[in-house]
Protein backbone atom coordinates (compact mmCIF):
# COMPACT_ATOMS: atom_id res chain seq x y z
CA UNK A 1 0.00 0.00 0.00
CA UNK A 2 1.10 3.52 -0.69
CA UNK A 3 0.01 6.72 1.02
CA UNK A 4 1.28 10.09 -0.16
CA UNK A 5 1.35 12.29 2.92
CA UNK A 6 2.21 16.00 2.85
CA UNK A 7 5.83 15.57 3.96
CA UNK A 8 6.55 13.34 0.95
CA UNK A 9 5.38 15.77 -1.73
CA UNK A 10 7.77 17.51 -4.12
CA UNK A 11 7.98 21.31 -4.20
CA UNK A 12 6.06 21.36 -7.46
CA UNK A 13 3.27 19.30 -5.93
CA UNK A 14 3.26 21.51 -2.81
CA UNK A 15 2.75 24.63 -4.92
CA UNK A 16 -0.11 23.09 -6.92
CA UNK A 17 -1.74 21.64 -3.80
CA UNK A 18 -1.49 25.00 -2.04
CA UNK A 19 -3.19 26.75 -4.95
CA UNK A 20 -5.94 24.10 -5.07
CA UNK A 21 -6.53 24.36 -1.35
CA UNK A 22 -6.88 28.16 -1.53
CA UNK A 23 -8.97 28.08 -4.70
CA UNK A 24 -11.12 25.38 -3.14
CA UNK A 25 -12.26 27.84 -0.47
CA UNK A 26 -14.27 29.74 -3.09
CA UNK A 27 -18.03 29.02 -3.25
CA UNK A 28 -19.14 25.91 -5.12
CA UNK A 29 -21.34 28.03 -7.38
CA UNK A 30 -18.27 29.90 -8.65
CA UNK A 31 -16.56 26.60 -9.45
CA UNK A 32 -19.59 25.51 -11.45
CA UNK A 33 -19.50 28.78 -13.39
CA UNK A 34 -15.83 28.13 -14.16
CA UNK A 35 -16.82 24.63 -15.30
CA UNK A 36 -18.99 26.12 -18.07
CA UNK A 37 -15.97 27.99 -19.42
CA UNK A 38 -13.73 24.94 -19.08
CA UNK A 39 -16.30 22.77 -20.90
CA UNK A 40 -16.36 25.18 -23.86
CA UNK A 41 -12.57 25.25 -24.08
CA UNK A 42 -12.24 21.49 -23.73
CA UNK A 43 -14.86 20.62 -26.32
CA UNK A 44 -14.70 23.46 -28.83
CA UNK A 45 -11.20 24.93 -28.64
CA UNK A 46 -8.80 22.18 -27.56
CA UNK A 47 -11.13 19.40 -28.74
CA UNK A 48 -9.74 17.14 -26.03
CA UNK A 49 -10.02 13.52 -27.25
CA UNK A 50 -13.10 14.48 -29.20
CA UNK A 51 -12.54 11.74 -31.78
CA UNK A 52 -12.31 9.11 -29.02
CA UNK A 53 -15.49 10.39 -27.37
CA UNK A 54 -17.36 10.41 -30.69
CA UNK A 55 -16.26 6.89 -31.60
CA UNK A 56 -17.15 5.51 -28.15
CA UNK A 57 -20.60 7.07 -28.24
CA UNK A 58 -21.26 5.90 -31.80
CA UNK A 59 -20.59 2.25 -30.92
CA UNK A 60 -22.25 2.38 -27.51
CA UNK A 61 -25.52 3.92 -28.69
CA UNK A 62 -26.06 2.57 -32.23
CA UNK A 63 -29.74 3.55 -32.24
CA UNK A 64 -29.07 7.23 -31.54
CA UNK A 65 -29.16 9.78 -34.36
CA UNK A 66 -26.18 11.98 -35.20
CA UNK A 67 -27.91 14.94 -33.53
CA UNK A 68 -28.63 12.91 -30.39
CA UNK A 69 -25.01 11.75 -30.19
CA UNK A 70 -23.77 15.32 -30.59
CA UNK A 71 -26.05 16.41 -27.73
CA UNK A 72 -24.74 13.58 -25.53
CA UNK A 73 -21.15 14.54 -26.35
CA UNK A 74 -21.83 18.18 -25.48
CA UNK A 75 -23.44 17.15 -22.16
CA UNK A 76 -20.50 14.87 -21.46
CA UNK A 77 -17.98 17.72 -21.73
CA UNK A 78 -20.05 19.80 -19.32
CA UNK A 79 -20.10 16.88 -16.89
CA UNK A 80 -16.36 16.29 -17.38
CA UNK A 81 -15.65 19.93 -16.51
CA UNK A 82 -17.85 19.66 -13.41
CA UNK A 83 -15.82 16.67 -12.22
CA UNK A 84 -12.61 18.69 -12.52
CA UNK A 85 -13.80 21.90 -10.84
CA UNK A 86 -15.69 20.07 -8.08
CA UNK A 87 -12.50 18.16 -7.30
CA UNK A 88 -10.72 21.49 -6.78
CA UNK A 89 -13.54 22.71 -4.54
CA UNK A 90 -13.20 19.44 -2.63
CA UNK A 91 -9.53 20.28 -2.02
CA UNK A 92 -10.63 23.00 0.40
CA UNK A 93 -12.73 20.62 2.50
CA UNK A 94 -10.05 19.33 4.84
CA UNK A 95 -10.37 18.00 8.36
CA UNK A 96 -13.44 17.91 10.58
CA UNK A 97 -14.72 21.34 9.50
CA UNK A 98 -14.23 20.35 5.88
CA UNK A 99 -16.31 17.19 6.36
CA UNK A 100 -19.04 19.23 8.02
CA UNK A 101 -19.11 21.63 5.06
CA UNK A 102 -19.21 18.68 2.65
CA UNK A 103 -22.15 17.31 4.57
CA UNK A 104 -24.00 20.63 4.43
CA UNK A 105 -23.34 21.01 0.70
CA UNK A 106 -25.24 17.87 -0.30
CA UNK A 107 -22.90 17.74 -3.31
CA UNK A 108 -23.13 13.95 -3.02
CA UNK A 109 -25.92 12.08 -1.26
CA UNK A 110 -25.32 8.47 -0.23
CA UNK A 111 -28.90 7.22 -0.35
CA UNK A 112 -28.83 3.86 1.43
CA UNK A 113 -26.22 3.66 4.21
CA UNK A 114 -28.40 1.02 5.86
CA UNK A 115 -27.59 -1.32 2.94
CA UNK A 116 -23.88 -0.89 3.55
CA UNK A 117 -24.37 -1.67 7.24
CA UNK A 118 -26.46 -4.74 6.33
CA UNK A 119 -23.75 -6.09 4.05
CA UNK A 120 -21.08 -5.39 6.64
CA UNK A 121 -23.11 -7.37 9.20
CA UNK A 122 -23.37 -10.31 6.79
CA UNK A 123 -19.69 -10.55 5.95
CA UNK A 124 -16.34 -9.84 7.58
CA UNK A 125 -15.37 -7.64 4.64
CA UNK A 126 -17.18 -5.78 1.85
CA UNK A 127 -16.05 -5.34 -1.76
CA UNK A 128 -17.53 -2.36 -3.64
CA UNK A 129 -17.16 -2.18 -7.42
CA UNK A 130 -17.52 1.29 -8.91
CA UNK A 131 -17.08 2.95 -12.30
CA UNK A 132 -16.16 6.33 -13.78
CA UNK A 133 -19.65 7.71 -13.27
CA UNK A 134 -20.80 10.62 -11.10
CA UNK A 135 -17.70 12.29 -9.69
CA UNK A 136 -15.27 9.49 -8.97
CA UNK A 137 -12.78 11.96 -7.46
CA UNK A 138 -15.08 12.48 -4.46
CA UNK A 139 -15.46 8.85 -3.45
CA UNK A 140 -13.24 9.26 -0.38
CA UNK A 141 -15.84 11.64 1.02
CA UNK A 142 -18.44 8.89 1.51
CA UNK A 143 -18.40 9.23 5.34
CA UNK A 144 -19.57 12.86 4.93
CA UNK A 145 -22.24 12.05 2.33
CA UNK A 146 -24.51 9.85 4.46
CA UNK A 147 -27.71 11.62 5.54
CA UNK A 148 -29.51 8.71 7.16
CA UNK A 149 -28.21 5.91 9.30
CA UNK A 150 -24.55 6.41 10.31
CA UNK A 151 -22.14 4.22 8.37
CA UNK A 152 -20.61 1.34 10.27
CA UNK A 153 -17.29 2.34 8.75
CA UNK A 154 -14.00 2.14 10.59
CA UNK A 155 -11.62 4.74 9.20
CA UNK A 156 -8.94 4.03 8.09
CA UNK A 157 -10.31 0.55 7.43
CA UNK A 158 -11.65 1.77 4.09
CA UNK A 159 -9.43 1.07 1.11
CA UNK A 160 -9.68 2.63 -2.35
CA UNK A 161 -7.42 1.50 -5.17
CA UNK A 162 -5.69 3.91 -7.52
CA UNK A 163 -3.31 3.77 -10.46
CA UNK A 164 0.00 5.58 -10.02
CA UNK A 165 0.39 8.35 -12.62
CA UNK A 166 3.61 8.51 -14.64
CA UNK A 167 4.12 12.20 -13.79
CA UNK A 168 5.32 12.41 -10.19
CA UNK A 169 3.88 15.88 -9.50
CA UNK A 170 0.47 14.96 -10.94
CA UNK A 171 0.45 11.71 -8.96
CA UNK A 172 1.20 13.50 -5.69
CA UNK A 173 -1.37 16.24 -6.34
CA UNK A 174 -4.15 13.74 -7.08
CA UNK A 175 -3.26 11.68 -4.01
CA UNK A 176 -3.28 14.76 -1.77
CA UNK A 177 -6.59 15.95 -3.14
CA UNK A 178 -8.50 12.68 -2.96
CA UNK A 179 -7.87 12.17 0.76
CA UNK A 180 -8.73 15.77 1.72
CA UNK A 181 -11.84 14.98 3.77
CA UNK A 182 -10.14 12.21 5.78
CA UNK A 183 -6.66 13.69 6.16
CA UNK A 184 -6.99 14.46 9.87
CA UNK A 185 -8.17 10.91 10.63
CA UNK A 186 -4.85 9.42 9.63
CA UNK A 187 -6.40 7.86 6.55
CA UNK A 188 -4.04 5.36 4.97
CA UNK A 189 -6.32 3.49 2.63
CA UNK A 190 -4.89 4.57 -0.72
CA UNK A 191 -3.80 1.27 -2.30
CA UNK A 192 -1.81 1.20 -5.55
CA UNK A 193 -3.42 -1.18 -8.06
CA UNK A 194 -0.27 -3.21 -8.71
CA UNK A 195 -0.08 -4.19 -5.04
CA UNK A 196 -3.79 -4.56 -4.27
CA UNK A 197 -3.80 -8.40 -4.35
CA UNK A 198 -0.88 -8.61 -1.95
CA UNK A 199 -2.46 -5.97 0.27
CA UNK A 200 -5.84 -7.71 0.51
CA UNK A 201 -4.17 -11.07 1.17
CA UNK A 202 -2.24 -9.49 4.05
CA UNK A 203 -5.21 -7.64 5.62
CA UNK A 204 -7.92 -10.07 6.55
CA UNK A 205 -9.18 -8.23 9.64
CA UNK A 206 -12.99 -7.99 9.87
CA UNK A 207 -14.50 -4.59 9.11
CA UNK A 208 -12.43 -3.65 6.09
CA UNK A 209 -14.15 -2.22 3.02
CA UNK A 210 -12.45 -2.28 -0.39
CA UNK A 211 -13.63 0.05 -3.16
CA UNK A 212 -12.25 -0.60 -6.62
CA UNK A 213 -12.94 1.28 -9.86
CA UNK A 214 -13.11 -1.68 -12.22
CA UNK A 215 -14.44 -0.40 -15.56
CA UNK A 216 -11.17 0.33 -17.35
CA UNK A 217 -9.25 -1.82 -19.80
CA UNK A 218 -6.66 -3.91 -17.90
CA UNK A 219 -3.47 -1.95 -17.32
CA UNK A 220 -0.38 -2.74 -19.35
CA UNK A 221 -2.36 -4.29 -22.20
CA UNK A 222 -3.05 -7.38 -20.11
CA UNK A 223 -6.01 -9.50 -21.08
CA UNK A 224 -7.87 -12.29 -19.36
CA UNK A 225 -11.53 -12.01 -18.45
CA UNK A 226 -13.77 -11.04 -21.36
CA UNK A 227 -17.19 -9.41 -20.97
CA UNK A 228 -19.87 -7.86 -23.13
CA UNK A 229 -20.17 -4.12 -22.49
CA UNK A 230 -22.21 -1.61 -24.51
CA UNK A 231 -22.65 -3.92 -27.53
CA UNK A 232 -18.98 -4.89 -27.76
CA UNK A 233 -16.73 -7.52 -26.26
CA UNK A 234 -13.85 -6.21 -24.19
CA UNK A 235 -11.35 -7.38 -21.61
CA UNK A 236 -11.96 -6.20 -18.09
CA UNK A 237 -10.19 -5.78 -14.80
CA UNK A 238 -11.07 -8.80 -12.66
CA UNK A 239 -9.04 -8.57 -9.43
CA UNK A 240 -11.97 -7.17 -7.42
CA UNK A 241 -14.31 -10.02 -8.35
CA UNK A 242 -11.64 -12.69 -7.86
CA UNK A 243 -10.69 -11.36 -4.42
CA UNK A 244 -14.36 -11.10 -3.39
CA UNK A 245 -14.90 -14.73 -4.42
CA UNK A 246 -11.71 -16.00 -2.82
CA UNK A 247 -12.51 -14.41 0.54
CA UNK A 248 -16.30 -14.77 0.41
CA UNK A 249 -16.93 -11.03 0.68
CA UNK A 250 -20.28 -9.30 0.47
CA UNK A 251 -20.10 -7.52 -2.89
CA UNK A 252 -21.95 -4.50 -4.25
CA UNK A 253 -22.06 -2.10 -7.19
CA UNK A 254 -21.83 1.61 -6.39
CA UNK A 255 -24.34 3.45 -8.60
CA UNK A 256 -23.43 7.12 -9.08
CA UNK A 257 -26.14 9.21 -10.74
CA UNK A 258 -26.12 12.88 -11.70
CA UNK A 259 -28.91 14.87 -10.06
CA UNK A 260 -30.88 17.21 -12.30
CA UNK A 261 -30.28 20.15 -9.98
CA UNK A 262 -26.54 19.42 -9.79
CA UNK A 263 -24.53 17.08 -7.62
CA UNK A 264 -24.69 13.32 -7.35
CA UNK A 265 -26.55 10.44 -5.81
CA UNK A 266 -24.70 7.28 -4.68
CA UNK A 267 -26.57 4.03 -4.11
CA UNK A 268 -25.27 0.57 -3.23
CA UNK A 269 -26.75 -2.25 -5.31
CA UNK A 270 -25.91 -5.75 -3.97
CA UNK A 271 -24.20 -8.14 -6.36
CA UNK A 272 -23.71 -10.99 -3.90
CA UNK A 273 -24.18 -11.30 -0.16
CA UNK A 274 -21.57 -14.08 -0.06
CA UNK A 275 -19.38 -14.19 -3.15
CA UNK A 276 -17.56 -17.38 -2.15
CA UNK A 277 -18.31 -20.09 -4.70
CA UNK A 278 -19.47 -17.58 -7.34
CA UNK A 279 -18.03 -17.41 -10.83
CA UNK A 280 -15.95 -14.18 -10.95
CA UNK A 281 -16.83 -13.72 -14.63
CA UNK A 282 -20.55 -13.93 -13.86
CA UNK A 283 -20.08 -11.42 -11.04
CA UNK A 284 -18.35 -8.98 -13.36
CA UNK A 285 -21.01 -9.43 -16.04
CA UNK A 286 -23.74 -8.52 -13.49
CA UNK A 287 -21.70 -5.44 -12.64
CA UNK A 288 -21.54 -4.42 -16.30
CA UNK A 289 -25.28 -5.01 -16.80
CA UNK A 290 -25.99 -2.53 -14.00
CA UNK A 291 -23.49 -0.05 -15.44
CA UNK A 292 -25.14 -0.36 -18.86
CA UNK A 293 -28.55 0.39 -17.34
CA UNK A 294 -27.12 3.54 -15.79
CA UNK A 295 -25.51 4.65 -19.07
CA UNK A 296 -28.77 4.12 -20.95
CA UNK A 297 -30.49 6.38 -18.41
CA UNK A 298 -27.70 9.01 -18.37
CA UNK A 299 -25.50 8.46 -21.43
CA UNK A 300 -23.28 11.50 -20.74
CA UNK A 301 -22.44 10.26 -17.25
CA UNK A 302 -19.28 8.31 -18.02
CA UNK A 303 -15.60 8.89 -18.76
CA UNK A 304 -15.96 8.57 -22.53
CA UNK A 305 -12.45 9.98 -23.15
CA UNK A 306 -10.63 6.76 -22.33
CA UNK A 307 -10.07 3.97 -24.83
CA UNK A 308 -12.16 1.37 -23.07
CA UNK A 309 -12.46 -0.99 -26.04
CA UNK A 310 -9.26 -2.14 -27.74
Amino acid sequence: METLMSNKRSWGARLVCGWMRLHGLLPLGLHRFQARILAFLTERVFRYRREVVTENLLHSFPNKTEAELAAIRHHFYRHFADVFTEAIWYAGRRGKKGRERLHRSHLVEFTNPEEFNRLMALSDQVMILSAHTGNWELVFGIPAFSYGEPLNLKVPLFEVTYRRLSNVVSDQVVAYNRVAALEDLGFAGYVESDSVKTYVHAHREPGRTFLMITDQYPYGGRRGMEVEFMHRKTYTMSAAAKLAVRYDMATAYLRCECREEGGYRMTLVPLSEHAGGEDPAALMQRYYRLLEQDLEAQPWNYLWTHRRWK
